[in-house]
């Protein structure tokens, strides 16, 4: 049997607002990077914290990938919390760009 495999890279994704988080299934993504993105999420929180700076984030919904352009407010060993107490498992965030 064979099984298709989802390459995320190659599909574009919808920007939705921060709020509209909560309506979507996060699934986790094909490869879960969060150990690659520690430094870039301390880096989001940071610049959220201090510089009230925005982060681009992508993540995986059963719904295919979603984008938010938000403020996070901190980092866990499993995921992030956005402004407004919205929630993303690390295991569902495709990419963190500034």
């Amino acid at each position: 049997m064979m099984v298709a495999q989802l390459n995320v890279s190659e599909m574009k994704s919808t920007m939705i607002q921060k709020e509209e988080i909560e309506n979507y299934l996060m699934v986790p993504a094909a490869e879960d990077r969060s150990k690659e993105l520690k430094k870039e999420l301390e880096y989001a929180v940071r610049l959220g914290n201090e510089y009230k700076g925005k982060t681009i984030i992508t993540f995986l919904t059963s719904e295919g990938p979603l984008t938010v352009e938000t403020t996070v407010w901190s980092a866990t060993e499993n995921s992030i919390q956005l402004k407004g107490g919205v929630i993303i498992p690390l295991s569902s965030i495709i990419m963190v760009s500034f």
